[in-house]
């Protein structure tokens, strides 16, 4: 019986694995990126807007139905934006603009619909990704000397923490132009969910400062 029973579940397995489609493709998605910034009123932290940034990648969709899939891939994004504080030493307000650069593994499910004209079908995705700082740029410069203190110059992606954490909601259209190519565009939005600072809090000392990544994205990709 138990032999029996392990039988089917092989069979089961194998038949579930057989019949999953894998597509991979490409995919470039210019955004506008800010930070969101929040502090007690005496260093009253701001977002100053959004910047423009671009990234890119591999996507990869595992079918586990001809109208869902897991979604993932590795991304390289750019994000950050500008922000303002009130400076305790200099008695100003400081404006600084970051520009980081991360490594973004989505993890995701994609649902689709299924024809709304021939050869084409919209896309929801929801879920998140894990990202990690690789470089960074503090007002266009990979070393930032604040004037604040007496430190020096700090490489700037120390101003920020490695990783980082994202809710991702998005939808867009697919349009097959072969028998196995599919051209892709939608929208995504990617809310940060980690306090990305180690400098406020840890060097200038400065109580319940939080700076989140936040981004709007044109997501345009071919897959194959």
């Amino acid at each position: 019986m138990k032999k029996t029973l392990l039988s089917l579940l092989f069979v089961g397995t194998s038949a579930t694995i057989a019949s999953a489609q894998v597509e991979i493709g490409l995919k470039v998605s210019p955004s506008l990126a800010h930070l969101s910034a929040n502090s007690p009123s005496a260093t009253n932290f701001q977002s100053e807007g959004s910047k423009l940034r671009l990234g890119g990648g591999v996507i990869v969709d595992y079918f586990f139905g001809e109208n869902y899939a897991f979604s993932t891939g590795l991304m390289l994004t750019g994000k950050g934006g500008s922000l303002s504080y009130q400076d305790d030493v200099l008695g100003t307000k400081q404006e600084r603009e970051y520009s980081v650069q991360y490594l973004e593994l989505p993890l995701t499910v994609k649902l689709y619909t299924n024809d709304v004209a021939p050869d084409t079908k919209l896309y929801f995705q929801v879920g998140g990704s894990a990202n990690v700082g690789i470089s960074g740029k503090i007002n266009d410069k990979k070393f930032f000397d604040d004037p604040g203190t007496a430190a020096g110059e700090t490489k700037a992606l120390k101003y920020v923490i490695f990783p980082d954490a994202s809710l991702l909601g998005a939808f867009g259209v697919e349009y097959q132009v072969g028998q196995s190519t599919k051209l892709l565009a939608g929208i995504s939005y990617h809310r940060g969910l980690v306090n990305i600072d180690r400098y406020f809090d840890n060097t200038r000392k400065y109580n319940g400062v939080t700076i989140k990544n936040n981004e709007f994205a044109l997501d345009l990709g071919i897959k194959f």
